[in-house]
């Protein structure tokens, strides 16, 4: 049994990381299910004070909640770091989501919509800079990749049964069953967190005094920016297919159902990778395992706009899967392994912020440059990854120090 314990404590496997990680499983899974549902939902409800295309009218949707949640997780981050309640602020965003959701049932319009979705994103940004601050507490940095490719993965499992449940029982139930079951999921995660996550009291400095503050300047590493940056190219790139859902079900003669199954393969392919990629991190070096990542991110991109058939959307949703994999527990870890004490809030914060602006502007961009031509998102969207992993080549330094590594700092 010992041995058995001391090899997944190695892997970054402790039992407060799967205490938070199957917390997160089930608030995941809540708020995927509407990924599937906005679109559909859109184009039956009125929408009549904004006279624009569905497709913009699913992005901005869908936008709104990560500008919301992405341009509060700064204030959120040092409200973490200033309280040191970390537990306390994911609770409470998880349930200001969960009213959120169940409120969709009784939202009759697209203006309704929109006002619920920017109080989901107040919700998502008091639970993610707290969640993140709470992972660097309780990692080590020998085994911090492999601790955040387990988090990753789970909230991706999540991810990916989400949509699957969403799309079935919107065919089988109609909506209002749906919005019932999200907020379910997400509830569940509240209870989770309560009765199996400990809070860790927060270290600092008690020589210097501790001031609230928003914006601190010396806590924004290069190092930092450049991970925020690789989190917000990923998110743009995975995300955006979920303004064009609709196209692609009339280019690709496919339901709902269909469309789950290609958008849930990149969380599949997540699934598959990220703990070892994680993992592997923590011996060859963040660096190397994020810039191949984003390549892989950027061809796979440029070449959904020419998918042809449901096979191929599916092969290459699962490529992004892999590449977002070789992006996203590389770079949280890094970004921890760069904290300050006493800043992870604010630290960790802003790579989940370039994450939720990523998520936002993934779909605000697709549905915008569709309305030109199809393929033009994923043309421009794809050279954004391309952009991103210069400025790691350039910018990002290696926290792990191996013989192994690649393209050292």
């Amino acid at each position: 049994m010992s041995t058995k314990n001391n090899f997944l404590k190695s892997i970054g496997m402790t039992r407060p990381v799967l205490a938070l990680s199957a917390a997160r499983l089930a608030d995941a899974m809540g708020n995927s299910i509407l990924f599937i549902i906005i679109p559909i939902y859109i184009a039956k409800i009125p929408h009549e004070y904004f006279k624009l295309a569905v497709p913009v009218l699913v992005g901005i949707l869908i936008s709104i909640y990560g500008f919301a949640n992405s341009l509060l997780q700064p204030l959120m981050g040092a409200l973490s770091d200033h309280l040191g309640k970390r537990k306390l602020l994911i609770q409470m965003g998880l349930g200001i989501i969960g009213i959120s959701t169940i409120a969709f049932v009784f939202a009759g319009n697209y203006t309704a919509l929109l006002l619920l979705r920017i109080l989901q994103g107040v919700g998502v940004a008091l639970t993610i800079p707290a969640s993140m601050s709470l992972m660097t507490a309780i990692t080590v940095k020998e085994s911090r990749g492999g601790s955040m490719g387990i988090f990753s993965t789970f909230r991706m499992i999540g991810f990916a049964i989400g949509p699957l449940i969403g799309g079935f029982l919107q065919v089988h139930y109609g909506f209002n069953v749906t919005f019932y079951v999200g907020a379910g999921f997400i509830f569940l995660s509240m209870f989770l967190v309560q009765i199996w996550v400990n809070d860790v009291p927060l270290i600092y400095d008690k020589s210097k005094p501790r001031r609230f503050r928003i914006i601190d300047l010396s806590l924004f590493s290069p190092g930092i920016i450049s991970a925020a940056i690789a989190t917000f190219t990923m998110a743009c790139a995975f995300s955006m297919v979920t303004t064009l859902e609709n196209e692609f079900n009339a280019r690709l003669d496919i339901t709902a159902i269909g469309f789950s199954v290609a958008f849930s393969m990149l969380m599949v392919g997540r699934l598959i990778f990220q703990i070892p990629l994680g993992r592997y991190s923590d011996f060859v070096g963040r660096k190397p395992i994020i810039l191949v990542g984003l390549i892989f991110m950027a061809i796979s991109t440029a070449l959904l706009g020419e998918s042809a058939t449901l096979t191929e959307l599916i092969i290459l949703r699962l490529v992004q899967g892999a590449a977002a994999a070789a992006v996203a527990a590389p770079a949280f870890a890094v970004a921890a392994d760069l904290s300050q004490s006493g800043g992870e809030g604010r630290q960790m914060s802003v790579i989940t912020m370039g994450f939720g602006f990523g998520i936002a502007a993934g779909p605000l961009l697709a549905g915008l440059l569709a309305v030109v031509f199809f393929e033009l998102p994923f043309i421009v969207i794809g050279a954004m990854s391309l952009i991103g992993a210069m400025i790691v080549f350039k910018y990002l330094p290696e926290t792990v120090e191996n013989k192994k590594a690649l393209f050292n700092a």
